[in-house]
């Protein structure tokens, strides 16, 4: 562990350029640059809250917020994996030129996206400022769902970047597989309008438990049950050390597929 740990601090500057230069890409050309980062989960919240709302309506206090909050997590969780799920393939001329320890790769993805994410967050507070939503302590506590929701994401990255190396045909098929995972994640509804089959199948999903942690310290100032907080926490670890494990023990075969 000491070793790893020396490596990493090693290679930190690295990670700290492959952080801006992700940032930098994806705002590449744009006029208003970074400043999309606040502005698109706002005109997303807008979109959705029109239809959602006015369209097909759920008994939801202040659905927009609710709305905005189960965005902000998924859309972290899929844009993250998406990028890490190419970081290797990406950075293939790089890999075959110097040793760069390869999980750093996905590391700056991950890192990157959580950035995006704390700009998403500061949108969320200036949703609940505009709806004149209480502003309970308990936000301060949504920093655990959240270091849940990294460790989670960072752990599935870990395992789509080593299997997008050699069937690349997961990277193309993906956007499917997030598009069903949305709707088996309380984004855009509430728990309580699924008949109770349909429930256990979405609540073994551990992104509801992380949304519904997330949202009763954001909305709702409530503090989660304990299954709640297992079913965010556990899975997360759990995921992370497997990501790592299948990461490492693929990692040396990388260079004959790229």
């Amino acid at each position: 562990m000491k070793k790893k740990l020396a490596n990493f601090n090693k290679y930190r500057p690295l990670l700290n350029e492959l952080v801006i230069r992700d940032v930098k890409t994806k705002y590449r050309r744009s006029v208003l640059g970074v400043l999309w980062t606040l502005l698109n989960p706002l005109l997303m919240m807008a979109v959705l809250s029109v239809v959602f709302s006015r369209i097909f309506r759920f008994g939801v206090d202040n659905y927009p917020l609710y709305l905005l909050s189960g965005q902000v997590v998924f859309t972290f969780f899929s844009t993250s994996t998406t990028m890490a799920m190419s970081a290797i393939l990406d950075n293939a001329p790089l890999i075959k030129k110097v040793y760069v320890p390869k999980y750093m790769f996905v590391l700056s993805r991950t890192v990157s996206s959580a950035i995006n994410l704390m700009a998403s967050l500061s949108a969320l507070i200036i949703v609940m400022f505009c709806t004149r939503a209480e502003l309970h302590y308990t936000v301060l506590l949504s920093v655990l769902p959240v270091f849940a929701l990294v460790m989670f994401t960072f752990g599935v990255g870990m395992i789509l970047a080593t299997i997008a190396v050699k069937f690349r045909d997961i990277v193309h098929l993906y956007s499917v597989l997030t598009t069903a995972l949305m709707y088996l994640t309380p984004v855009i509804y509430p728990l309580a309008e699924l008949p109770d089959w349909v429930r256990r199948i979405v609540l073994i999903n551990p992104l509801t438990s992380i949304l519904e942690m997330f949202r009763g310290f954001i909305i709702y100032g409530t503090m989660p049950d304990l299954f709640t907080t297992l079913m965010a926490f556990v899975p997360s670890v759990l995921v992370i050390l497997l990501g790592c494990r299948i990461f490492y023990k693929n990692q040396d075969n990388f260079i004959l597929y790229v």
